[in-house]
Order: structure tokens, then sequence, then C-alpha cells
């Protein structure tokens, strides 16, 4: 694939209804119900609105068979008012569920790691490669008599792997890896191929969004070299609400829909299902503006390793690069001071002047030119030409530099300089392209220096800001090129806001920590409480302890396995009852909704000492 220009990947076309899938069609957005699927006037009225509001296809959760037989109901109450939205069954552990969905809904969704696999234990367990053929024979015997289903009845798939449900016989010989998630997919995949069956989409999802990049790309590897091409649907699982879930999800899906990966996504939000639709709307039209964008003449560096990166080597210049965090430049040109003490930037540039007021614990950055401080006392800037750094004897050096500006002459001046740290500035349609072109020339020539991506906007709306940030970054991030982020936005929005959203940028891609991270799922027909205002009471309680991790799930599907990472879990587990954990481990069972959040605070309260809630 080319990293620097935008094209997408060449997928077969797959038919879902009239809303056909891949091949010359358009990426679409789809949303799922958090309604009773046996509640066929809910189900309807909410599908409405997620169509309404741009909905292109349906998902409603399908635990059993009146669940799958009442989608019938749902089918018909949409079309007697209009609406010829494609269904999507979400069926999970019962694949005779999945059987009967297959005759009233336009795809069904079936989870590798529970369709035929016994129930995870998350216990230790051995097969010979005998008793392992055995199993992948078994999921052939069931498999192939669902798949005929599906043929006779005009119905496409979805297998969807999560990393917080694969099965005990994966994680026996793979463990909890990209690999793993692989082969759990391509275990199906190959049985679809030996049927002909071509109506298949393929997801791979999960909550940490490295997990998620680094697993998609793999598979589309994997899927090339056994001549594949299955379009792909793509989604960050339990990315929560707010600004926490759009970063956390435009981060990880616009990495990939940057490389041209994606033909359908879910913005999973703990918010209303029709609320995810505008977000996908605005991530995927963003990425699209790359279209026909003028080339970018970027070549791999050799030591590159796209399907598994890691992080450039750098020589540090004090504490940006080497092994540090990525640090968060600011921008107080306008001499404003209103601050998010937890969201503080190590440096702040200043333009040719120093405020009046500064930010204590704020370094502040002048431009080079009108620099008259004694050595060393504020680091300098440059955004016109390299050679003012030798004259300038601040001890940390900022050079602006724009990809096409990487001639010889300065390419020979940055390796006379390792202690200047490179500001990537792009204006191109397509500027993730031409900050990864500057940055593998860098390591093609053998520089060491850091480098911050300075990237600029004119929003006034904080979601715009989130999503296009966050989607211009994330390839950024997961390909290990990442030493500091330069947000710069000349909207309306405060200092306070855009230097928040550079934080939950590199928080989202796992680079450095600053507030608590909650991962918590969008809801469905299996979540039996009121999951919104339960994060918000769990948020109140313990938005203050930075780097704890929080998951809120709805039920036991991905609960124990997507929030594996967690330090305490909130889990559905059956009407009005919440179990609780920690790590994997379930403490206390069954607890009454009404007491199941003060419960949680108090176990977190007698488990962590070293911290007040």
């Amino acid at each position: 694939m080319d990293l620097f220009n935008y094209s997408r990947r060449e997928t077969s076309e797959v038919n879902i209804g009239a809303v056909p899938l891949g091949g010359p069609n358009s990426i679409r957005v789809q949303s799922m119900t958090n309604t009773s699927t046996q509640d066929t006037e809910a189900c309807v009225e909410q599908a409405k609105r997620i169509v309404d509001a741009g909905g292109e296809y349906v998902r409603l959760t399908t635990q059993g068979i009146k669940e799958a037989e009442n989608l019938m109901n749902i089918n018909i109450g949409l079309r007697s008012q209009g609406y010829m939205v494609p269904l999507v069954a979400d069926v999970h552990f019962n694949p005779k569920v999945a059987d009967v969905a297959a005759q009233y809904a336009e795809k069904v969704r079936i989870n590798p790691g529970n369709y035929v696999d016994a129930a995870r234990t998350f216990k230790k367990l051995e097969y010979t490669d005998e008793e392992y053929a055995q199993e992948i024979q078994k999921i052939h015997d069931r498999f192939v008599p669902f798949l005929n289903i599906c043929k006779e009845n005009h119905t496409a798939i979805r297998i969807g792997v999560n990393h917080g449900s694969l099965s005990d016989r994966i994680m026996s010989r793979y463990g909890d890896t990209p690999e793993g998630m692989v082969e759990s997919c391509m275990e199906f995949l190959r049985i679809c191929v030996e049927e002909h069956f071509t109506d298949v989409v393929i997801s791979i999802k999960a909550s940490n969004t490295v997990v998620m990049v680094k697993t998609v790309r793999l598979l589309v590897a994997v899927m090339e070299q056994e001549g594949m091409s299955f379009p792909l649907h793509l989604g960050v699982t339990e990315a929560g609400d707010g600004e926490d879930g759009r970063i956390k999800s435009a981060l990880g899906i616009g990495a990939l829909l940057s490389d041209g990966l994606g033909d359908t996504i879910r913005v999973s939000l703990s918010e209303a299902p029709e609320a995810e639709i505008p977000v996908a709307r605005k991530l995927v039209d963003y990425i699209l503006l790359r279209q026909d964008h003028p080339f970018i003449p970027g070549m791999d560096a050799p030591e590159f390793n796209y399907l598994s990166p890691s992080r450039r080597k750098t020589q540090a210049v004090r504490n940006i690069g080497g092994e540090h965090l990525p640090v968060v430049i600011a921008e107080r040109m306008d001499g404003g001071t209103e601050v998010n003490p937890q969201f503080t930037p190590d440096y702040t540039y200043a333009g040719r002047t120093l405020p009046e007021q500064r930010e204590a614990g704020v370094e502040y950055i002048l431009d080079a030119d009108v620099w008259q401080g004694e050595a060393g006392t504020w680091p300098a800037f440059n955004h016109v030409q390299l050679p003012l750094m030798g004259g300038c004897d601040a001890e940390l050096k900022f050079l602006f530099m724009p990809y096409m500006a990487q001639t010889d002459e300065v390419i020979a001046c940055l390796k006379a300089h390792p202690e200047v740290v490179i500001i990537s500035q792009s204006n191109h349609p397509n500027r993730l392209g031409e900050h990864r072109a500057l940055v593998h020339q860098l390591m093609t020539e053998g520089l060491q220096n850091p480098v911050v991506f300075f990237q600029h906007y004119a929003e006034d709306n904080a979601e715009d800001l989130q999503i296009k940030s966050a989607a211009d970054m994330g390839a950024l991030i997961f390909d290990g090129l990442c030493d500091g982020l330069f947000l710069f936005n000349q909207g309306s929005l405060s200092h306070a806001v855009v230097d928040g959203i550079a934080f939950g940028i590199l928080q989202a891609g796992r680079l450095r920590t600053s507030k608590t991270e909650y991962i918590s799922c969008p809801g469905c027909g299996r979540t039996l409480y009121d999951l919104e205002k339960t994060i918000a009471r769990i948020k109140a309680a313990t938005s203050h302890l930075k780097g704890l991790k929080i998951g809120i799930m709805g039920c036991i599907v991905n609960g124990p396995g997507e929030m594996a990472d967690a330090d305490y879990g909130y889990v559905g587990a059956g009407r009005g009852k919440i179990s609780l954990y920690k790590g994997k481990v379930c403490v206390e069972k069954n607890i009454p909704e009404e007491e199941a959040v003060e419960r949680l605070l108090e176990f977190i309260r007698n488990d962590r000492k070293d911290i007040e809630l």
C-alpha cells in the first residue's frame, strides 16, 4: 500500500438488502438499537430515528429465538412506514438463533469467539494438534448449514471478532494477541471461501485503539496473502461517551480510513444510537476530502514496519523525544490565560512577545529572530529558515518545517544540529501523507531529531475539532512517529478546550495518561440498566483519578474480556442486577442496581487506600 497517497482498498461487493456494501459503493454508516428486540414498536421507532439521522444499516441484539423471530415484525413495521433500511441481527453464544435470524434479517453478525467454542473460562487450557483440528471441524460442521440458510434467503453475514471474546481455544494457542484475533476470523473466512459464499463482511474490534488498528492492518495483509478481498466494518468497542468517545473512535477508525481501509463504520458511543450517526458521517466525509489529492513523492523508510511498528528512535532534546512521553505544545499569541489545570501544556508558543501574565509551570517559546533571553532561558521557535538556528544559543530550538522544504541543505544542517526539534507542518489536502513523508525521509537519512506534529484548524465546534484532529493524528501515533502534538485552532474555542483535546488524543492513542479512562459500551437490547445515568454517576465520583481505568459494561458478552486491562468493572448481570470486577475477576455478583454504583465506589475505596473518592 502507499503510505503517502490516499486511495480506497478494492473490495468485493456484498449484497445487504437494497444497500450493497464494498466494491464501488460509498462508505456506509450504521448504528445499533438499545431497546428490547421483543418490543416491536420501540425498535421500529428507534430504527427510524437512526435512519432519519443518516444511518444506512440498523443492528439489533438477538439473544434468543423469540428475538430472532420478532425481527420479522420489526421489518414489517419499518417497511409499512416506507423505511427500507437493512436490518442486522447481532448473535452471540447460540448458533440456532443465527439460523432463525437469517430468515428475517438482511444480515447476521456472528462472533467466532462464541459461535461454537465453549464459553470463556479465562483459564489456561491445552489442546493437542489433533484436538485443535477436531474443534475446527466442529466449526465447519455447524457453520456450513448456517451458510446454506443464508444462501437460500439471500442473507449476508458479518464475521465480527471482538478482542474481549476470543475463545479459550484461540487463547491457548495464540494468546490475547492480534495474531489470535486474525486467526479466529480466518477460520470462518476459509470456510466461506470453500463454500463459495461471498456476501461476507468482516470486523475486528477492540477498546484498545492500538490493538484495533494493528489487528485490522494484519488481517488485511493475511487476506491478501490468501487472495481474499472481503469488505471491512470498522469500530472501536466501548469507546465511551462525550469527548472521550469521539476522540477514541476518530483516532482508531480514522487511522484505518486514512489508509483506504474500511467500507462501513459504527462509532460506538454510550449515548442514544442516533447520536452516533452524525459523528460517523463527519469522520467519513472528512477523510474523503483527501480523494484525488496532489501526488506526494514520499518513500518508505527501510526500517519501518507497517504491520508491527515500534516507536521511531530519536535523540532526546530535554524532555522531547528519546524515551520521554510525547509533549503538548499550545499557542497563546492572543495572551489568553484561561486553562484547565488538569491539562497543562509542556510548552506554550507566545509568538514574538512574552505575555505579562504567565501560566505557572509552563515554558514559553519565542520566535528565534526576536529571541533575546539569556542562554537557555526560553526555547526558540524558527518558522522561516534553519540558518537562524545556528546563531541562536537557546538550549531548546524548534524548527517549523513542511515536507517539501526538506532539501539536501536542510538535511545537512539538521545533521549538524541534533538539538533541533522539528515541527512538521502541512497545508496539503492529505496532511497525513506529508507528515509521514517528512518523518520517513528523516529515518532514511539517519536523522534522529524529535518530531512534533503541528495540526492547524479553524473550528468553532468542539466536536468537529475532536474528530478532525484525532483522525489526522491516528496513523502518526500508531506508526510510532509522534514525539509531540502542537494543536493550533484559529476558531472560537477556548485554549482550555483545545488543550484538553490534545491531551485526549495522546491518551486515546495509549501514549500519555492525563485523566481517568472509562471503557464503556454503547448499550444494546441486552443492557438492563440505565447506562448513560450510571456512567455519569461513576464519572462524577472518579474523574479526578488520573490513570485509573474503569469498565462500565451493559452485559457479559464482551464485559470481562474488553475491560481486561481495566482496574475495575461494572457489568450488567441480569435485569436490575450488577456484578463488580477487579480486572477479569468477579468480586461481587448480582448486586441490586440501585446499590451498585455506591458498592463499586466503596470497593475502590477499600482496595485503593492511596486514592480519595
